[in-house]
């Protein structure tokens, strides 16, 4: 996985992780699901990086 594929998931995360949070401040279902989405899709776009750093390693060995 690249650098910038790293910081961009991790930062996709993070602005879920504060979505959700202002959402239960707030009482915004909407913005708190917005918010899980958000890490839903950046925790599996992570795992797939990490599925194909693995092959590629294997691929190397």
């Amino acid at each position: 996985m690249g650098l910038g594929d790293k910081i961009s998931n991790a930062a996709k995360e993070a602005t879920g992780k504060v979505k959700e949070g202002l959402g239960d401040v707030t009482n915004n279902a909407d913005l708190k699901a917005d918010g899980l989405k958000d890490q839903a899709v950046a925790n599996a776009k992570q795992a797939g990086e990490k599925v194909k750093d693995a092959a590629k390693d294997f691929r190397d060995k």
